[in-house]
């Protein structure tokens, strides 16, 4: 009679053993499938950014070394394509480069947040004062000037995190550059570089589009 009663007991803790795994594997198979579905219907769409402009005030190069000072004031906007998802900026950092070589030091942007298909806009100021240009950069450097027209890269690198309804994800990396091509001409045709410096201020109307990695 003992010998029965244990065997009946046995059963029902398999019974029930199963009974808890079946309901666990339901449970996070239906926290799965919602997941994947909100990822899905809702999965952002990395912001799109645009140089709107580039003013530069200085842009002067020294030879033997090569040292180059730099101060432009840029216009970078910032478009969220996404219908239903916000996007926090925070951390960015926005500078100027050439040729892969950062000229000028890092100016931190204001933490914003970015509605459904909203725009934001920065104006910073790039600064670099005598940056040592990399011996194998100063020759192209010295030719671009010459020419009139030097390419440069507007960056910004931060972090984003997506916002849905009262869920914010956690923080991704940003990294966005933007393409200036500075070309030293007056409105009658003539320069306003002498291949060292810049005479006058100067305004570009860039419109151009930034290659944005999230």
């Amino acid at each position: 009679m003992t010998a029965k009663d244990c065997g009946h007991h046995d059963d029902d803790d398999g019974h029930f053993a199963r009974r808890l795994f079946s309901c666990l594997l339901g449970l996070v198979v239906a926290v799965l499938f919602t997941v994947l579905l909100i990822f899905l219907v809702l999965r952002p769409t990395k912001p799109s950014f645009i140089l709107r402009d580039a003013t530069v005030y200085e842009f002067n190069s020294t030879a033997s070394p090569t040292l180059l000072t730099t101060t432009v004031q840029v216009t970078i906007s910032t478009r969220n394509p996404n219908a239903r998802v916000g996007i926090y900026y925070q951390m960015l950092d926005a500078y100027a480069s050439y040729r892969g070589q950062q000229i000028t030091l890092p100016v931190q942007l204001p933490d914003s947040y970015q509605g459904h298909k909203e725009i934001v806009e920065w104006s910073p100021f790039l600064y670099g004062d005598s940056v040592p240009v990399s011996p194998f950069l100063a020759s192209s450097l010295a030719e671009d000037q010459n020419a009139g027209a030097v390419l440069v890269n507007v960056k910004v690198d931060g972090k984003v995190k997506w916002k849905v309804g009262t869920w914010v994800s956690g923080k991704y990396l940003l990294h966005v550059s933007c393409p200036a091509l500075l070309v030293f001409q007056s409105q009658d045709g003539g320069t306003t570089y002498d291949g060292a410096a810049v005479q006058s201020s100067m305004k570009f109307q860039a419109t151009q589009h930034c290659n944005v990695d999230v």
